[in-house]
């Protein structure tokens, strides 16, 4: 499991997050298509974007859908061999 904490770890890293005029937080990862995270504190915003990360992978890795290459981190070889 220390690949997958590492791909959820980098992917993190990639974040890019802003406040929006309604005074809430956006964040999301440009590398994986569809996860982001919209919520009234920058914290809240990043708790919650890794939970949608996280969720996202186990979808992609259960389907095999190819994933990202995140920070160096390559996990399609993982889901070719699955």
């Amino acid at each position: 499991m220390a690949l997958l904490s590492a791909f959820v770890q980098a992917a993190m890293a990639e974040a890019k997050y802003k406040k929006l005029d309604d005074g809430t937080f956006f964040g999301e990862i440009s590398a994986c298509q569809g996860v982001w995270a919209n919520e009234g504190t920058l914290e809240k915003c990043r708790e919650v974007l890794q939970e949608v990360l996280e969720e996202w992978l186990v979808l992609k890795l259960r389907d095999r859908d190819p994933l990202p290459k995140v920070g160096g981190v390559d996990l399609n070889r993982l889901v070719v061999e699955a």
